[in-house]
């Protein structure tokens, strides 16, 4: 039998490094067009010292993310480490973590678009102008990825090639106009400006600038090749961000010093006049004529917001991956992972985040969605490092085939020190902007508290644990070989026709010509009514069922009706199989329009698994039975 690949649910493959990076690196680069006047409030003239102590740990935040990503292609991010290496819950806290940050990427990143388009139209640089632009380009962006996310990662290439190429050119405009090294000496006076406290909080809050490495993790499951794609677009990220984010800040504050004012503050332009829209208020300090300024400014202001646009854009397609990966796992209900029957993209969490991020953007408070984004992105981190140093001492010899260097023996196990270092780094941002941000502590644990309550009312209501992992299994291809099993169950759901393929399956398949095939045709009994009730119609037509099927099979085919309460059919099925002790069950996948559609009752049978599952698939195109694929699980 040669192998054919059915048509399923799951994504496609088709991210190579390039693609990773920009998605990427449009969650990461576009966060120095809020995050340098935000930091800068604090930091002041250490604004570069932040960032760059904030990018260390990024580098260990990154190096972790490769490592456990090539382990574990799989979307989720955070959450997929903390299942392997810990259990549901603590995968289900990473979740709902990122959830909140991606959230709040999409919301602050596309509220910021229209400010820098405001160069062309002012009253898009105040409300409601930025609020509705805002949301336009949430909707634009929603669409655009439901429509597939090839799409979406051939335009995040073009316009992070362009801010990159553009954020370049800004650095070495103002290294040549502006630079000053004495000024930047004087700029900092330690622990008067800033005090010691304000620096703290300047490096947790500088982590916002380097917090969308999760993106990669989240698309892994389409990359072509994770070994290699993962760790280069990794790599590529890293190598851009640290570079821009140590050369913008000097530039910035070589042109905006920081000053007293007359409250007897020390402050700069950049934290304050300019911290909606810090890299416009560069391009207005550079020294340049009133005619190339103006040109300048509508340079910048377009690329900013194309980059803005990058990172809505790089948000959606995490929150939706994520949300597929926790739906697939039972984390939140089964219809957050429906795929679109034409687009095979996750539709419904495309949609529900979207309008999330919308009603979030509403209030237009950048400040404090920006320490949001931190609460978020720091718990889930530090979860990421955990994980990875568990895994090594859970599974030491696990194949790994990519591992940062710098190791160091506990007990014969190697521990990576970048995820030492990381976790601590990551866990000291997260208390830090907690301590100092009490506002951001309440919302946080409410955020927290409400995930876990219906995390804990959905697991319970489905009869699941709360620490074990459930995966909603999906169909395998079969293999090459002819397989035979001496004794078949064909199941005929109530709401599933006969299907003259899947028995012509179920004989080829059964190798006692004598009694091998044993037809289940399913009656539904709604709840309402005694499970022995009159239901002459329905009944009939599940009899013609077993009588059709006998005009296939002949004499080799047995049959009974078998009635059932809605939501049991699967475990029905299951309990038959193992009670009969069947080798094998044969069961149809509806499709419409071309695009199957996985029931209730087969996903059940998928998860219980109680033998061999045979499922047959048709293709609309084939006729004669020549479309029939069958693929085992």
């Amino acid at each position: 039998m040669a192998e054919r690949i059915p048509r399923d649910q799951s994504l496609s493959r088709i991210h190579g490094s390039s693609a990773l990076f920009a998605a990427a690196y449009g969650n990461v680069g576009s966060s120095i067009y809020y995050a340098l006047g935000v930091t800068a409030a604090f930091a002041l003239g250490l604004t570069p010292v932040a960032f760059m102590i904030a990018g260390l740990i990024f580098i260990c935040t990154a190096a972790t993310y490769a490592e456990a990503t090539v382990m574990y292609p799989e979307a989720g991010g955070s959450s997929s480490f903390g299942r392997h290496a810990f259990n549901e819950l603590v995968s289900f806290i990473a979740a709902w973590a990122q959830m909140l940050n991606y959230t709040i990427t999409v919301a602050i990143s596309a509220y910021f678009v229209p400010h820098y388009l405001a160069v062309f139209w002012e009253p898009l640089g105040y409300a409601p102008g930025d609020i509705i632009g805002g949301a336009a380009v949430i909707v634009f962006l929603a669409w655009l990825n439901i429509r597939g996310g090839q799409e979406s990662a051939r335009l995040n290439i073009i316009l992070a090639v362009a801010d990159l190429a553009t954020q370049v050119i800004l650095v070495l405009i103002g290294m040549f106009l502006v630079f000053n090294s004495e000024i930047l000496i004087e700029n900092v006076n330690l622990g008067v400006a800033p005090t010691w406290p304000d620096f703290a909080l300047g490096i947790a809050v500088g982590m916002i600038a380097y917090t969308g490495i999760e993106t990669i993790s989240n698309m892994s499951e389409e990359a072509k090749d994770a070994a290699k794609s993962v760790p280069q677009g990794v790599a590529l990220v890293v190598i851009a961000v640290l570079a821009l984010y140590l050369f913008i800040p000097i530039v910035a504050l070589s042109a905006m010093p920081v000053e007293l004012n007359q409250a007897g503050e020390y402050v700069t332009e950049l934290g304050t006049t300019y911290a909606d829209d810090p890299i416009l208020g560069i391009v207005e300090n550079l020294d340049l004529s009133s005619g190339l300024t103006d040109i300048l400014k509508i340079y910048v202001g377009i690329l900013a917001a194309v980059i803005l646009v990058i990172a809505t854009n790089a948000g959606l397609i995490g929150v939706s991956r994520l949300s597929y990966s926790m739906g697939q796992y039972r984390q939140l209900p089964e219809a957050i992972r429906q795929i679109h029957p034409t687009y095979r993209t996750p539709y419904i969490s495309i949609i529900f985040f979207a309008i999330l991020a919308i009603v979030t953007l509403l209030p237009g408070q950048a400040a404090f969605l920006a320490t949001m984004y931190s609460f978020g992105a720091m718990l889930s981190f530090t979860i990421a490092h955990a994980a990875v140093i568990r895994l090594r001492q859970k599974m030491p010899d696990a194949k790994r085939e990519w591992k940062p260097r710098g190791n160091f023996k506990v007990r014969g196990i190697l521990i990576p020190i970048t995820a030492v270092l990381g976790g601590l780094g990551t866990f000291l941002a997260w208390l830090v902007v907690m301590a100092l941000n009490p506002a951001t502590l309440a919302v946080g644990s409410l955020w927290l508290l409400i995930g876990l309550a219906g995390y804990v009312l959905y697991r319970r209501h489905q009869e699941l644990p709360l620490t074990g992992t459930v995966k909603v299994l999906l169909p395998e291809p079969l293999g090459v070989e002819e397989i035979e099993y001496k004794s078949v169950i064909v199941a005929f759901p109530a709401d599933q026709p006969f299907s003259e393929d899947v028995m012509a399956t179920a004989a080829k398949l059964t190798s006692d010509r004598r009694r091998g095939i044993h037809i289940t045709a399913l009656l539904t009994v709604p709840t309402h009514l005694p499970l022995e009730s009159s239901m002459v119609e329905e009944e009939k037509k599940a009899q013609e069922k077993i009588e059709r099927a006998k005009l296939i099979a002949g004499l080799r085919v047995s049959g009974s009706v078998e009635r059932v309460r809605p939501g049991q059919e699967g475990y029905f099925l299951a309990r038959q199989a193992t009670t009969s002790k069947a080798a094998a069950i044969v069961i149809g996948l509806r499709s419409r329009g071309g695009i199957p559609q996985y029931s209730k009752t087969l996903e059940t049978v998928m998860r219980e698994r109680p033998c061999r599952v045979i499922v047959v698939t048709e293709d609309p195109s084939a006729t004669n039975g020549a479309g029939r694929e069958p693929v085992n699980a």
